[in-house]
Order: C-alpha cells, then structure tokens, then sequence
C-alpha cells in the first residue's frame, strides 16, 4: 500500500512543520481526556501558569480551557503559520523552541506543561525534557501524549507484516500501512518504554491513562474507545507526571 502526498521536496523537518497543509491539531477527545487529568491535578489552587508547549493551531487549548478556568495558557511553537492560527484560541501565542536557545522562559516559570503529540516528532526528546523540566516549578506537572506504537491495532497488523499506523518511513508519502497523512513522526512509545523514560528524566510518573484516536474507521471506533481502559493497548497514551 503506497500514498504518495503532493508536497514539493523539502529541504528539513523545519520547512516540513512550516508547511500549513501538515496537520497539527490532533482531535478533540485527546484533548478533551489530558485537559481533564491536567484539571484534576492542579485542582482548586490559586491562579497557575500553563505553557502548551507544541501548541499547533491553539485548538487543544482551546478545548482545555472550559476546564482550566482561571489559570492562564501560554502556547508555544515554533512554525510561524501554527501560531498565526492560534492566535483565534489563545491570548499568549510565543514563539520558541525547546532545542537551540531552550524556551523564552526563566527556569521554574511555569506550573504545568501540556506536552501533546510533540515527542513524537523529535530528533532529541532527551534534551527536550531536560528543557520542559527546567521551565517548571519543582512539583510542577507534565501532562505528555503521544500515539501508542503497541496500539492494540497495530499488534495485529505487525502479525501480518504491515508496518504500524503511526510509523512513517519518509516524509514524502505513506508506505506499507494504512493512512493517507504524512505528519513527521521519528520516534513511537510503548507504554512501558514512555513511563520508564520520563521517570529517567527526573519525573515522578502519576498516572498513565489511554485515549482514542480520532483516525480510526468508524465501526472501529467502540473497539479504539473500550481499549483504552488498558492504557497499554490504547491509541494514544496520556501521562502525567510531576517534576521531583
């Protein structure tokens, strides 16, 4: 099975994301699941400060608001389109990176980090948690998620010698697997590899929980929700974790 996607040559994985047609909002339910464990975590406290690092086009913040009354949300990213299209969700779109110069913030700026479907993408996750860690306070939450490569879906079609959703080999177009989306993935996480890197990280692992992957067929689509009461089989893991 081959998908070939009509993007000129590229020259980098920057050009890649600076490109408007590649998609970075990663649907609603994920959202809706990790807004309500970020919620849970940071309770009745004083105003707190939220940096949706990885923000897109704002639109998971903007889901998460309605159950974040009161804390401000600080979006980041570094494709200039994403922000410009964030700007409609979020009142402090910024700019920046987590490689390079780090993140435009003092160290333990921020209570919370919203950390979703971003280390996926990246050449050197070690170092990115090294710089989200220094950002937040000390108990400072890390709310992270990311597609599960050990999907309860992806289990059968790796039996059947097809490469699993959610894995790319080229940035040009889908090969060997079902989809029609090319979005820059490098690197998958089961649920254990996940806990056990960012507790390597300096972070305290709370709880792992699963969500559903709006790709999914739709008469799928119950099977995809009742998996994820196994976070280990579900499409997308939800972690929360705390900085010790």
């Amino acid at each position: 099975m081959t998908t070939t996607v009509p993007h000129p040559r590229r020259k980098d994985l920057r050009d890649f994301y600076e490109d408007p047609s590649v998609p970075v909002a990663s649907g609603a339910p994920r959202s809706l699941r990790q807004a309500r464990m970020l919620a849970a975590a940071l309770g009745t406290a004083r105003e707190q400060t939220i940096l949706d690092v990885g923000c897109g086009d704002g639109s998971a913040a903007a889901t998460a608001r309605p159950l974040l009354p009161g804390h401000r949300i600080v979006g980041v990213d570094w494709s200039q389109d994403a922000l410009k299209r964030a700007r409609t969700h979020l009142s402090y779109p910024i700019r920046g990176e987590l490689t390079g110069g780090g993140l435009p913030f003092r160290s333990a700026a921020a209570d919370a980090v919203l950390f979703s479907e971003v280390i996926e993408h990246l050449v050197d996750p070690d170092a990115a948690l090294d710089e989200i860690r220094r950002v937040l306070r000390p108990g400072g939450h890390l709310m992270l998620s990311t597609p599960n490569l050990a999907a309860w879906y992806n289990r059968g079609l790796l039996l059947a010698g097809v490469q699993p959703v959610f894995s790319e080999v080229s940035l040009r177009g889908i090969h060997g697997r079902p989809g029609t989306e090319v979005v820059g993935h490098l690197r998958l996480y089961t649920a254990r590899a996940l806990r056990e890197f960012v507790a390597a990280s300096g972070f305290e692992v709370v709880r792992m929980a699963g969500a559903p992957f709006h790709g999914v067929p739709r008469p799928l689509r119950p099977l995809d929700r009742l998996a994820c009461s196994r976070p280990s089989l579900a499409s997308i893991l939800l972690l929360h974790a705390r900085k010790t």
